[in-house]
């Protein structure tokens, strides 16, 4: 039988957030092994866990990162199972960072620009877009400031590929986050019904 571990901290009051949230990891697939149970951000888990090969999001939503200190390869996990989540993302390595993302509740703004520091087209976007470049025939989208609600932006249209989580904030050159080489193509908002 495995051996958990269960860490509460008391997460800072943050704007809309009307429940809490809750990620449990696993060592091995399906549920097996050790576990560590999170209701807030962790930038390193290998104090916790070893390796982790599963997960279930009791509540709420959460980015989870193959590399400590909220870097690496992006994925979005909202509340179900992931009993053998790196066949499915098809990923060589584990988990080794979560971010929770806070529930919004209103509207959602953000300024997107072809170039790094704001610069060359800019286009607010205030709703779901799977395509920049059909919508707005801008080729590329490399720097944006989010001004309400929070979002994942996908290297391919209509939401495919490596994706990327903005939270309010400015994000003045996508190369510098270690995102080199990549285009981003469509942008979705991160919905309260989700939760």
């Amino acid at each position: 039988m495995g051996q958990s571990i269960h860490i509460i901290t008391s997460t800072p009051k943050r704007q809309g957030l009307s429940k809490h949230c809750e990620i449990i990891f696993y060592e091995d697939r399906n549920f097996m092994g050790r576990s560590y149970e999170c209701m807030s951000d962790c930038a390193d888990m290998s104090s916790y866990l070893n390796k982790c090969h599963s997960c279930r999001v009791e509540s709420g939503c959460f980015m989870v990162y193959d590399r400590p200190n909220y870097m690496g390869n992006q994925y979005f996990m909202k509340r179900g199972e992931y009993a053998d989540y790196m066949s499915m993302w098809g990923w060589s390595g584990c988990i080794r960072s979560c971010r929770m993302i806070p529930m919004h509740r209103g509207s959602y703004r953000m300024k997107s620009y072809e170039r790094e520091n704001f610069g060359g087209q800019m286009y607010e976007l205030m709703d779901d877009c799977d395509s920049i470049m059909d919508r707005y025939r801008m080729s590329d989208c490399m720097s944006c400031h989010v001004m309400d609600g929070h979002g994942l932006m996908y290297e391919q249209p209509h939401y495919r590929g490596r994706m990327m989580y903005l939270r309010p904030g400015e994000y003045r050159n996508f190369m510098n986050m270690g995102m080199s080489g990549m285009r981003w193509m469509s942008m979705r908002r991160i919905m309260d019904s989700w939760y």
